[in-house]
């Protein structure tokens, strides 16, 4: 029998997912990718840099309010038990900032330079850099889904240090084979990845040879 005053979570509860959108150029990626698990029945745990919002209301038409409606509108197909929750970067009390928080993984979509040198380097900087540590210290997936070219040593390095660290490293790399017809399609192919490296089933791009 389980003593009083303890909580047992139900097994029917959504799968969570800490999610991070950064100042790199595709904030598409992150919005995609933010869409494509909403529409999975997940939980998301969300955190937009200061930087990515500035990229949001840069290439996305964000009008700078309201930034959960504004991300939710973009989801178009929401499960009815997916929901998104989505802390400041200074929010170091955000539940993912410890590894108590029982969660499926966590992506950094887009990843850029700077974010990807303060985690492999294991600079806690903001919520960002603290819940990438937490699943590198708790051995939960992390995906780090960079944009940029070309690479200088200093980013093959923090590469190499953040893969041998047990992240995977994933440049926004789009295929071509399923000849996609928009840019959102050829956005799907990478997005199709990173839900898989995450263990997220999902149809969201054609697979070669299906």
């Amino acid at each position: 029998m389980m003593p009083r005053g303890y909580a047992v979570e139900s097994a029917i509860e959504p799968q969570k997912i800490v999610l991070a959108i950064t100042g790199a150029s595709g904030v598409i990626y992150g919005i995609r990718t933010l869409g494509a698990l909403m529409a999975s029945g997940v939980e998301v745990h969300l955190c937009v840099s200061e930087s990515g919002k500035m990229l949001l209301m840069h290439e996305s038409g964000w009008d700078g309010e309201n930034i959960y409606a504004f991300l939710l509108g973009c989801c178009t197909d929401k499960h009815p038990d997916s929901c998104l929750k989505i802390y400041a970067e200074n929010d170091f009390f955000a539940p993912p900032a410890s590894g108590s928080f029982i969660n499926s993984g966590m992506v950094i979509v887009p990843c850029s330079m700077k974010s990807l040198g303060s985690v492999a380097n294991g600079i806690g900087g903001n919520l960002i850099h603290r819940a990438a540590d937490v699943c590198l210290k708790e051995k939960r997936p992390l995906v780090a889904v960079i944009r940029e070219t070309p690479l200088n040593l200093i980013h093959i390095e923090n590469m190499r240090t953040l893969s041998v660290a047990g992240a995977t490293v994933m440049p926004a790399s789009p295929s071509f084979y399923s000849f996609p017809v928009s840019i959102e399609a050829l956005v799907d192919t990478v997005v199709s990845r990173i839900l898989d490296h995450i263990g997220i089933p999902n149809a969201v791009s054609s697979r070669w040879g299906v």
